[in-house]
């Protein structure tokens, strides 16, 4: 069989549904046998030339509502449309879909979500990365009427009308889209494309990719126990992130399907159960070809798509790498809103402002969370690659930004790198070194079977902290899929100790080489409450395991945490005790500003301190900040103070001050990144000008607005 004959077999498939022909009125029509058809559809048989010629003017002299394609040419055109789900016969009624409910529209959480789906579903068959690229496109005038026409605008409108019109959560995000964008035409397209991935392979109807992203829910249908995702939740974001509840998609296949593997696309909408014109729908819609092989002939499937069709949804792939590029339509950031406005009414935001906003969290969320997916060495790749971009109207506006993890987190960063590189130490000698240990993870069985536990041995690594890394003395877990699964504090420091970060390598994160490596990643996965954000007591723990299994993690925590003090401990000096608990009992918190603004705006506050005293007896103070919204207007200055029994306070002087992340320092004043929610800033008080010993008195930080800074 060629080629050639295993193409006609598809287009004859395909034409024939959109004729609506079974084979026997087909066969009738040309003349020959019902049997030899089926051989023809089934690939088992090659027609003539006459017939190839037969068939062509057949479907032509039909008239489709869009013309038939020549056999032969690139693609096949197909009238494609919107299917809506009818409503319940029982009259049930759902008001949006609960999944979406799990998350909150925060882009922030979709960057982590989408792309730990690509990570997990990057294409095994070679070492190379999975690429992950965000593209914010804005679309207004001409290029606007376009998009909307392409994808049947008219027919969808009744549909968000009747959703708009309903009191509900749903109802009101839908009515906030359409005002938007009748008001202000203009629509936030959010493109997420994935390369060297699996794409959306399998059935349109079975098990398989494709069904479990665009017919089901909570359908993972993941099997690698290194996978981050485990609960079908994640894919709700795409769709929670859309305020019109509208995802486009177009797949390139890594497995052939219908003989195909290029620009596979089908359009999932998720809406409330609404009524229009006298029919009720239950929910979801699904823009595809109608499926005349379908109990419902009015059911849409996916179709391939020729190229110009593709481009008109703003669908095409720029390779053809195997992935899946995943288009929400009328992408917003409820985070972002929340951040930029400074007391003004939503329809007073400045869309330059939210487009730079949103532009800015996916980039840090992709640091925050994919560092170790993106660190390379020794012999082993990165598993990820990450950059966003911004347009309008398919012009660069923002252009495209990398993510480097050497930026993003340099000391953790560092500290992988040497653990892959193998050049790690056991004990932290010189600046720049990683020091290596440890620390045990006693896996349960599980269901009871004997022997299938063990004791895990996971690496933690220990490095000196970079100015660039936010909060310092943290330990980050990760796992096999290194996404950054949960990050904590060491508690009990000794005076003295050295800011650094610690990483803790766990399951197949250390590598397949580490004892119950497997065991250990699978009981790590079930420990995952959905948002994957740390480990702990779930159902699915108890149920696998038993209802003390939590235990072993906390008995984790416990020991990491013991291996971190001694690799950073100081050694003390002979006669003298541990101060640290003295030190925590001796530093205090000041957020009262001495100044007052009018107006509804909050002023920073000094949300967490951390403090040691160093060997020349200064005080290393690292404070984070909480912003409100606004708080880019106000100018804030750190003030350290001896604490005293009666009288002022004597105020410290800095020897060093050090904006650490989401501000900025002029001349002793801090000023915060617009829409930051979080800030960080590092102090040294110069120990030349302490009246008295550190040691010997308590320490207080206030946050003091500055006066220069208030017009």
């Amino acid at each position: 069989m060629t080629s050639r004959g295993a193409e006609f077999g598809l287009w004859l498939t395909e034409q024939m549904q959109t004729h609506e022909l079974n084979s026997s009125e087909l066969a009738h029509h040309l003349g020959v046998t019902r049997a030899l058809v089926e051989a023809w559809l089934d690939n088992r048989s090659e027609p003539r030339a006459e017939l190839v010629d037969k068939a062509q003017k057949l479907f032509v002299s039909r008239q489709a509502i869009r013309a038939a394609t020549p056999f032969g040419s690139e693609q096949v055109q197909q009238p494609v449309s919107w299917y809506h789900r009818p409503g319940h016969v029982d009259g049930g009624r759902e008001f949006g879909n609960a999944a979406a409910f799990a998350f909150e529209a925060d882009l922030e959480i979709l960057a982590r979500e989408a792309t730990q789906n690509s990570l997990d579903e990057r294409d095994r068959r070679n070492d190379r990365p999975v690429t992950v690229r965000y593209t914010l496109h804005e679309l207004t005038g001409e290029a606007l009427t376009r998009f909307l026409a392409a994808m049947c605008w008219d027919d969808l409108r009744p549909h968000y009308e009747a959703a708009a019109a309903q009191d509900q959560k749903v109802g009101r995000v839908v009515r906030s889209g359409l005002r938007d964008l009748d008001e202000k035409h203009r629509l936030v397209l959010l493109r997420v494309d994935d390369y060297n991935a699996n794409g959306l392979t399998g059935d349109d109807y079975e098990d398989g990719r494709f069904a479990a992203v665009v017919r089901r829910q909570l359908d993972s249908h993941k099997t690698d126990t290194k996978a981050g995702g485990s609960y079908g939740l994640g894919k709700a974001t795409l769709w929670a992130a859309s305020r019109l509840g509208l995802v486009l998609m177009n797949s390139t296949l890594s497995e052939p399907h219908e003989g195909r593997t290029e620009r596979r696309l089908i359009g999932r909408l998720e809406l409330p159960w609404r009524e229009v014109d006298g029919r009720r729908y239950a929910g979801p819609a699904w823009f595809g070809r109608p499926d005349s092989l379908a109990g419902n002939a009015e059911v849409a499937r996916s179709w391939w798509a020729d190229e110009t069709y593709t481009s008109e949804l703003h669908l095409t792939r720029e390779d053809d790498a195997p992935g899946t590029s995943f288009l929400i339509v009328g992408a917003h950031d409820v985070a972002s809103l929340a951040e930029i406005v400074p007391g003004r009414a939503p329809d007073a935001i400045d869309d330059e402002d939210t487009l730079e906003r949103m532009h800015q969290r996916l980039v840090s969320a992709l640091g925050r969370n994919f560092w170790a997916a993106m660190t390379s060495g020794g012999t082993q790749p990165p598993l990820l690659e990450a950059s966003v971009r911004t347009l309008r109207n398919g012009t660069e506006y923002l252009a495209e930004e990398h993510v480097d993890p050497h930026v993003h987190q340099p000391a953790r960063t560092r500290a992988l790198k040497a653990f892959f590189d193998g050049t790690t130490v056991e004990r932290l000698v010189e600046s720049g070194q990683v020091a290596l240990t440890t620390v045990p993870l006693k896996v349960p069985d599980r269901d009871g079977r004997t022997g299938t536990g063990g004791e895990h041995r996971a690496a933690l690594l220990v490095t000196e902290a970079s100015d660039s890394d936010g909060r310092i003395n943290q330990v980050t877990a990760i796992r096999g899929n290194r996404m950054t699964v949960k990050t904590s504090s060491v508690p009990g420091l000794p005076i003295g100790t050295n800011p650094f970060q610690a990483v803790l390598l766990a399951g197949l994160a250390g590598g397949k080489a580490a004892p119950f490596a497997d065991v250990a990643e699978e009981f790590l996965r079930c420990a995952e409450p959905p948002e994957h954000n740390k480990w702990s007591q779930t159902e699915e723990l108890r149920t696998l395991y038993s209802p003390s299994a939590h235990r072993r993690i906390a008995a984790l925590t416990t020991a990491t945490n013991k291996a971190v003090q001694e690799i950073v401990a100081v050694a003390k000096e002979a006669g003298k005790s541990d101060g640290a608990a003295k030190v925590r009992k001796r530093l205090k918190i000041s957020g009262k500003p001495t100044a007052k603004l009018s107006g509804p705006l909050l002023p920073p506050k000094l949300d967490d301190l951390e403090a040691v005293i160093d060997p020349s007896g200064a005080w290393q103070v690292t404070g984070e900040i909480k912003l409100s919204p606004g708080a880019e207007s106000w100018h804030m200055s750190p003030v350290a103070k001896l604490d005293v029994r009666s009288g002022p306070r004597p105020v410290l002087k800095w020897a060093e001050l050090i904006a650490v992340s989401n501000c900025e320092l002029l001349d002793g004043v801090l000023q915060f990144t617009p829409g930051a929610r979080r800030a960080v800033f590092r102090g040294v008080t110069d120990v030349s000008a302490h009246p008295v010993r550190a040691t010997l008195t308590g320490l207080v930080v206030e946050l003091q607005e500055s006066k220069a800074g208030i017009e």
